[in-house]
């Protein structure tokens, strides 16, 4: 690794900011002037609009503008947000129902926006909003995920959005009647809020004709293409910008009506206009995550090597398609649909369907969680009915290390991996052979010990291509410009670094600009797990340019041919010249002499591969039987995530992904009644995890490096999560076993674990 990024634990630069509340987020830096805006939501889930008269709320104080349906149509925008469809298995298009900016002739979710109201201040536009007549007739809300009930979309009938499947069905079904021995079960994925620090916000601003956006996002080239489109403008007179952002995990990373609504609003009132969510309102209109039901099974010969894997999942896409919805439980579920083992003939179904909730998209893992947690919650049952350790099931099973590169069932070229070798350095580090002790001793206090093993596999999602420009300041500072976009993983501190240790800048001269669609033409922005294998691959092709044109330059300056001269990540040297100038030095002589040409490098490339990080969770629960609740008391992961450039910023990734993944498990839970109200609208009723939830957590990098780039990196950003849901639900269904809980589902929450043990009381009485 010492050609690449050194691997030292650097400290996060930007954090002093942070800290410190010196943080540049949308709603500090919204210019003062701006008109505030607030969203007349949608108060119940399913209902035909039979009057919306906003007169009054027109003549309140201080409002400048209401805009409804009626309004945006006759401004002539284009109402419809895009979203991308799945072909269906017959190979049919999948549904693309109408999403309007504002709801049009029905309300089809709670919090869907019905108009928006633009005032002096906030106070005055929430106060107008009290003034506005919405009268509606009520329909059955669709709240299961079947065919049937109310129709959500007029356009289908059966509110099913795609029926979508992947795989030899065939050969699969021939394995299952050959089969010496099959297990199956039915798992579901509970919906999740995603609940970033900072919830969604923008302002908007015109000067004459161009409008420019700021908001907190995972990019900026998909909002920019969506505001464009919804005002009919050309895309140059759009700018978009992403100053700090609080968090995203994918919700982020998509278009919201939001933002097209306040850039028209600032149109319409001639001045500049900010939109910030309030909590309740982020939970009632975030993209929220999973919410699927799979049935998975598997089959094995007599030897119990599997022969054959298939899943029928049924998911939510809530009452519309978000960005991205169709695609998060099926193709991409799909990347790692067989995990790290050894089978070719699956099959996997997915049935998605419209309910009158709010629309479901990515969040941290987009469909890669949801299929290892299927996946090796099946594993664990399998090893349980087969009667086998679970550790030496997934043995068998494993894909050799002999056997890369290896192409999956469903298309994936695994590049590299040693499974094998991962599994038994995380037993070590798990201290596993201490388990039974560690569980009679619970015992002895009547409490109950499980322990659960999740071996995951990621596929690196987004866009393989990306661009980087360096430009040399006077000052003798150097910008780098990059088309990724930090929510707060610290790509200041990780690509400043990544560059110093190429070039021998010094990483404090190195300015990191990112998220504006000016000054960077084109990117991929933040998703998958992208960010880091990319971003540094268009660096390296940056330096690479900028090393060659430097030393032609050299040549004259030094007296010697160009081939004659080499670069040592620190400074310029030819035998025959005692010049031995530093990439700064020659900037500043290039600058003397009128070459302003070589102040500025720029390069865009595209991977030629996908990477794939992998590696083991190990989780131990103590659950108390009187009271239902569930302690993580350890947590063990070893990762492979490749040459690491920074591991304590990639261990604090998986901190965080393991977080979020055990607030899953135990906490988090959207619920709503029958009429599609949602009951947990606030933290007083949804339960993110607390510090005394979160045991520490060992990681340890067991790398393997990719061959995917050159610098042999992997992904980390989503890892934490994918491998979590299924250590921590294992673990507690491994504590049931023994008082004859046969099928546990996630949240585990005190109430449901209580129910579980004592079903056979509640059911007596």
């Amino acid at each position: 690794m010492e050609k690449f990024g050194k691997s030292q634990p650097v400290k996060r630069v930007e954090d002093l900011r942070f800290l410190t509340g010196h943080g540049r987020y949308v709603d500090d830096i919204a210019p003062q002037n701006a008109l505030r805006a607030f969203v007349f939501r949608a108060p119940v889930a399913h209902a035909e609009i039979t009057e919306l008269d906003v007169s009054d709320a027109l003549d309140a104080a201080g409002v400048h503008a209401v805009l409804t349906v009626e309004d945006l149509e006759a401004a002539g925008m284009n109402l419809n947000m895009y979203a991308a469809t799945v072909k269906n298995r017959d190979g049919s298009p999948g549904a693309n129902p109408d999403r309007p900016l504002l709801a049009k002739r029905k309300m089809r979710f709670v919090g869907e926006p019905v108009a928006f109201i633009v005032a002096d201040t906030l106070d005055q536009a929430r106060d107008a909003a009290e003034l506005i007549v919405l009268e509606y007739e009520d329909l059955p809300a669709k709240m299961d995920l079947a065919t049937g009930g109310a129709p959500v979309h007029d356009d289908v009938p059966d509110n099913r959005g795609f029926d979508w499947g992947m795989g030899d069905e065939a050969a699969t079904e021939t394995a299952f009647k050959s089969a010496a021995r099959t297990v199956s079960l039915e798992v579901g994925d509970n919906r999740i809020l995603v609940s970033s620090l900072e919830p969604r916000g923008c302002y908007a601003e015109w000067d004459g004709d161009r409008v420019h956006v700021s908001l907190g996002g995972q990019g900026v080239w998909a909002h920019k293409d969506a505001i464009a489109t919804a005002l009919g403008l050309d895309k140059e007179n759009v700018r978009v910008t992403n100053p700090d952002v609080g968090g995203g995990f994918g919700m982020k990373g998509f278009p919201y009506p939001e933002y097209s609504l306040a850039a028209h609003a600032a149109r319409v009132t001639g001045h500049p206009v900010r939109w910030m969510s309030d909590r309740t309102e982020a939970m009632l209109t975030d993209n929220a995550g999973r919410d699927l039901t799979s049935l998975a099974e598997l089959a094995f010969d007599d030897t119990n090597k599997i022969t054959a894997y298939r899943v029928h999942t049924r998911c939510n896409l809530g009452a519309y398609n978000s960005h991205f919805g169709q695609f998060i439980q099926s193709q991409l579920f799909s990347r790692v649909l067989m995990g790290v083992y050894d089978v070719q003939n699956t099959y996997l179904r997915v049935e998605g369907f419209y309910t009158n909730t709010t629309y479901v998209d990515a969040y941290r893992g987009a469909g890669r969680p949801e299929a290892i947690y299927v996946l090796e919650r099946l594993m664990d049952r399998a090893a349980r009915e087969l009667g086998v350790d679970p550790t030496e099931l997934r043995r068998r099973n494993f894909i050799k290390a002999d056997q890369f590169p290896y192409k999956t069932s469903t298309g994936e070229t695994y590049d590299v991996g040693d499974f094998d070798k991962l599994l038994s350095r995380t037993l070590q580090e798990a201290d596993f052979a201490g388990f039974e002790h560690r569980k009679q001793s619970n015992a002895n206090k009547g409490l109950l010990r499980g322990v659960g093993l999740c071996y995951y596999i990621e596929s690196i999602l987004g866009d393989p291509s990306e661009g980087a420009k360096v430009t040399f300041n006077e000052d003798g500072t150097v910008t780098i410009y990059v088309g990724t976009q930090s929510t707060g993983q610290g790509h200041e501190t990780v690509f400043a670094t990544f560059l110093s240790d190429q070039t021998g800048i010094p990483a404090d001269k190195i300015i990191v600009v990112q998220g504006d669609s000016d000054l960077i033409a084109q990117g991929g922005g933040t998703g998958g797990s992208r960010s880091v294998t990319v971003q540094n691959n268009a660096t390296l092709a940056t330096v690479s340019q900028m090393t060659e044109s430097f030393t032609a330059f050299l040549a004259d300056e030094m007296g010697v041919p160009a081939s004659e001269i080499s670069f040592d990540d620190e400074r310029f040297r030819a035998d025959g010249s005692n010049l031995t100038p530093t990439m700064l030095e020659v900037a500043e002589m290039a600058r003397a002499k009128g070459r302003d040409d070589l102040l500025v490098h720029e390069a865009r490339v595209t991977l030629p591969a996908r990477s794939f990080p992998n590696g083991c969770h190990v989780s131990e629960v103590v659950v108390d039987p009187d009271t239902g609740v569930v302690t993580v008391e350890r947590y063990t992961v070893v990762d492979d995530f490749g040459n690491l450039i920074n591991p304590m910023l990639a261990e604090g990734q998986v901190h965080g992904g393991v977080a979020q993944g055990i607030g899953q498990a135990l906490t988090e839970h959207v619920v709503f009644d029958e009429d599609g109200q949602l009951l947990t609208a606030s933290f007083m009723d949804y339960a993110l995890p607390r510090a005394d939830d979160v045991p520490t957590i060992s990681f340890t990098s067991e790398p393997v490096p990719s061959t995917a780039n050159i610098m042999g990196m992997k992904g980390c950003g989503e890892a934490g999560t994918v491998g979590a849901l299924a250590a921590v639900a294992n673990a507690v269904q491994d504590a049931l076993w023994e008082r004859g809980v046969r099928q546990a589902d996630m949240p585990f929450t005190p109430h449901k674990v209580w129910e579980l043990l004592n079903s056979e009381v509640l059911a007596a009485e």
